[in-house]
């Protein structure tokens, strides 16, 4: 009885491993069959160096949109990668046992903010702040990146302090003993062996920063021009999907799933990139 109940738990682990992989496959399946046909018809050059993007005149160029993912993500990590690490250090380190439960519920409660109410935050905040500072309209990569700092915040602060805390207290221990302080105990001999979980954080806030739609939506422009300024407005790959496939249709459509694609190949060439790190460090 014991080794059906034991074969039966397998079947049902691979089934759910199965279902995993078959919904990844049929996602790819679905983008590249219905995509790529697009760019081979509009042309692969000019979709993707193309600086116009017109569909009314069939002419469909998506560089000011990749420009513009590029823009806001790297500001978003500039911005969320730091203050989330350190957040992170902070809570598994130096946070006094009396003020890390509700520092923890904070970073949980964000996590589970809708993206419109972040949204909302940063028209009714963000974007007034910097028109008043900096001028202009305030939607801009700026208030942008700002905003999506904030919300991958919870992503890398989570998986990060679940990783320093996995870390056996001996690394700690042996540091104090070599007479280290606390500080460099941590900096040096914690986060080190933490910095597997740590980058699989920082993977996993970028996926965010770059798919994030609805609020980028609200505070961005949407103005689908490559911009010459952080305080310009400008357009992601997300955003221009989502404003236009309610009424797309025929080559208009398809060169909207193109996109998508795009979008699916740049979150796949970043998670080989740091899977690749990783493991040259890992066996350096």
């Amino acid at each position: 009885m014991k080794k059906w109940k034991e074969r039966g738990m397998r079947a049902a682990f691979l089934a759910a491993a199965c279902v995993s992989v078959v919904a990844v496959l049929l996602i790819c399946i679905f983008l590249f069959v219905n995509g790529v046909p697009a760019m081979a018809e509009i042309g692969v050059f000019k979709f993707l160096f193309g600086t116009t993007w017109r569909p009314s005149n069939n002419i469909y160029g998506i560089l000011p949109m990749i420009i513009g993912s590029l823009y806001v993500t790297a500001g978003a990590i500039l911005l969320g990668v730091p203050i989330g690490l350190l957040t992170a250090i902070f809570l598994a380190r130096f946070c006094p046992k009396k003020l890390y439960g509700p520092f923890k519920s904070a970073v949980e409660l964000m996590a589970g903010i809708p993206s419109v109410i972040y949204g909302f935050f940063g028209l009714v905040l963000l974007v007034p702040v910097i028109r008043n500072l900096f001028g202009g309209t305030g939607k801009s990569i700026l208030t942008a990146s700002i905003l999506l700092g904030i919300m991958i915040l919870p992503t890398i602060v989570s998986v990060s302090l679940s990783s320093l805390q996995a870390v056996p207290e001996s690394y700690y221990e042996g540091a104090l003993a070599l007479g280290a302080s606390h500080q460099r105990s941590v900096f040096f001999a914690v986060l080190p062996a933490a910095k597997s979980g740590v980058l699989a954080g920082v993977v996993l806030g970028v996926g965010r920063a770059i798919g994030e739609t609805m609020a980028v939506i609200m505070i961005a422009g949407n103005q689908a021009v490559i911009p010459d300024s952080i305080l310009k407005g400008v357009r992601t790959l997300t955003t221009n999907i989502v404003l236009e496939m309610g009424y797309a249709a025929d080559l208009h459509r398809e060169a909207l799933i193109a996109t998508a694609v795009v979008l699916f190949v740049f979150i796949l060439i970043l998670n080989l990139s740091f899977s690749l790190l990783k493991r040259s460090r890992e066996n350096g």
